[in-house]
């Protein structure tokens, strides 16, 4: 770990936060040639500890190949070609391969990160972890000045630009004013309940969707799974007891999938309150938004982690071309680009996703049963299906943002 002697006043980009999207938005300036600096409230292992996403669209796999973070991602990463929808007990699989000649690639957010630190520590990355009471000044001028303390002692960096990657609780966000920031949010009536384990995961993805409530079967490994229950917004932890949890599952589970079920004991257990996020704007003067700083989507969407790494790709792109003499005004596009990608594809499927899971009429569920089949038995809806669950639309669409 690299740490920012006292004396180190300025950069060129400074960083807010150690999570994918900072991290490799330090990755690719770096091999840009442009300087940076990350500050991170938390310590390497506290970010390291935290469990999070673990599923890698296709586009977010090439991004990380090209930020030479691959090897062990292309090493322990499970590539899957499809995945499987449960519903009125029947088990639908979407073709990912066979409609878009892409996979999707099971590797744990945790590792992502770990990967992009030590690619970070390798090139001798400017990192602060524990950076405490950061604040955000001067944005009007073509100096920003960050003041934090490291190990009790008030530190101060000047630089050209910064970028709030410090998530949903971050500073970033924060500094922009009141009279200009617009933030748009929607909670959602239950609760997110997830159980790692070391036990041996189904092949490939489920999404199960039942009277009971929703249910994920994921994975981090051929030998650690990741589940997940739609619970009350009351419950807590200490309400499911190990037994409690696979039981449950096993009740929305189809019949073939729940007889071989493996179960065992939690590593952990969590449960999260959902909601859905989306600030405006992304720019504000020399500040950037990006990742759960700028939009939070929750689990029923997906695609949170690849979102800001999608974030983080797109204002690179955009800061090297600054760096060679476009105005600065035209960082605007990367905020109308990127709010398009969190409005209009994850946000937009999140809100899908709540609508199926809310309806109780029994007609309601029928017609979402029958256009679930009709989906998967036509090959054009399938196909649409696919593109757009898997960002790989909302990619095409970016360049016709101006």
């Amino acid at each position: 770990m690299t740490q920012v002697p006292s004396d180190v006043k300025k950069t060129q980009v400074a960083i807010i936060g150690a999570g994918p999207s900072g991290l490799l938005l330090s990755q690719l300036l770096d091999l840009a040639g442009i300087e940076n600096v990350v500050l991170e409230q938390r310590s390497r292992d506290y970010v390291l500890g935290r469990i999070r996403a673990g599923v890698l669209e296709f586009g977010t796999v090439e991004l990380l190949r090209e930020a030479k973070v691959n090897a062990r991602m292309d090493r322990q990463g499970l590539v899957h070609e499809g995945f499987y929808i449960a519903a009125n007990d029947h088990l639908h699989r979407i073709n990912l391969k066979h409609f878009t000649g892409s996979s999707v690639m099971v590797y744990g957010q945790t590792e992502v990160t770990r990967d992009l630190m030590d690619a970070r520590d390798a090139a001798g990355g400017l990192l602060i972890y524990e950076a405490e009471d950061v604040s955000i000044h001067e944005l009007d001028t073509s100096a920003p000045l960050i003041r934090y303390k490291y190990q009790g002692e008030l530190q101060e960096l000047r630089c050209d630009y910064v970028a709030g990657c410090d998530g949903f609780h971050g500073v970033s966000r924060k500094t922009i004013p009141s009279t200009v920031l617009r933030e748009y949010e929607r909670e959602y009536p239950f609760g997110w309940l997830g159980l790692l384990s070391e036990t041996v995961p189904f092949h490939e993805l489920v999404y199960v969707r039942h009277p009971r409530g929703f249910a994920l079967c994921s994975q981090r490994s051929k030998t650690r799974s990741r589940y997940y229950l739609q619970c009350s917004l009351t419950d807590k932890v200490s309400d499911w007891s190990d037994e409690m949890f696979w039981e449950e599952l096993k009740r929305r589970l189809p019949g073939e999938l729940a007889g071989d079920l493996d179960t065992g004991p939690s590593i952990e257990k969590s449960i999260a309150p959902l909601r859905s996020f989306v600030a405006e704007p992304m720019r504000y003067e020399r500040l950037f938004l990006a990742g759960d700083a700028a939009h939070l989507n929750n689990p029923l969407g997906g695609m949170g982690m690849n979102g800001g790494i999608h974030d983080a790709v797109n204002l690179v792109e955009k800061l090297v071309k600054v760096w060679h003499g476009e105005p600065l005004e035209s960082m605007e596009r990367y905020q109308r680009q990127r709010r398009k990608v969190a409005l209009e594809t994850v946000q937009a499927q999140a809100l899908r996703n709540r609508a199926i899971l809310n309806a109780t009429d029994p007609k309601q569920r029928a017609d979402y049963y029958d256009d679930l089949r009709a989906t998967v038995d036509d090959p054009l809806r399938h196909k649409e299906f696919v593109m757009r669950s898997s960002m790989i639309t909302s990619l095409r669409e970016l360049e016709t943002v101006e």
